[in-house]
Parts: C-alpha cells; structure tokens; sequence
C-alpha cells in the first residue's frame, strides 16, 4: 500500500504505470535530468525549468511519485525529489541504463538542431 505521500513500496511498482509516466516528454525530460545527477541528489520540481504552470508541474510530480519513479521529500517550505534508482534497479533491472542511453532529442514544442551541412528549414 503507498504511503501517505502516494509513493509505492518497491513490489507495488508495475512497469505498465512507470511506462506510462515516462510517456510524456516533460516527465522523461525530468528523470533524464536525475540520470544525469550523482546518485542522492534532491532537485526542487521547479530547478528543472519545464516550460509549464506551477500547478501543472504539480500534476507531472504526482505522476512521477505515484508511479514510484521519485521520492519527494518536505525540505523546510519546498519539496524536494530524488530519483529511486535502487528501487527502480531492483524492480526493472537495466531500465535506467537504456533511458539514459535514449535521450530525448528535443524539448516538446522546440525545433530541432539542423544537422551540420543541412539546408535551413523552408518557413
């Protein structure tokens, strides 16, 4: 049963609902930000820079936590999240590897980087 916080024990995580979480972009975008980070590292959800509303973060955050992707923590008046990568490791052994080997080429709603030598787009 999940805490009072919403966040899963290790054996309650099922991939179809971390599957889920880490098919929106922004979401993705976050935990590629945590794979980037040393192990332990705690990230308030406005440190990410996502180009949406407070209330909207709140909203992916939620996602993420009651997917059992992150644990977030009351730090004084913010709160604070951190990736489970023990958890997530023993639960789905390699899926961390293979998202950090997968980065996402682009931000959501950006234009992508022109390959060296490519003709500007046509607008």
């Amino acid at each position: 049963m999940p805490d009072e916080e919403g966040h899963p024990t290790r054996s309650e995580m099922d991939l179809p609902t971390v599957l889920n979480a880490l098919s929106d972009p922004l979401r993705y975008e976050v935990i590629q930000g945590f794979l980037t980070l040393p192990d332990g590292t705690e990230r308030t959800c406005l440190s990410f820079g996502l180009p949406v509303s407070k209330s909207t973060l709140s909203h992916h955050f939620r996602i993420l936590r009651e997917s059992g992707l992150v644990q977030q923590v009351n730090r004084g008046n913010s709160r604070k999240a951190q990736l489970r990568r023990e958890d997530l490791e023993a639960r789905f052994p390699g899926l961390l590897d293979l998202l950090a080997a997968n980065p996402l080429a682009r931000r959501a709603g950006t234009d992508p980087e022109p390959e060296p030598g490519a003709a500007a787009p046509v607008r």
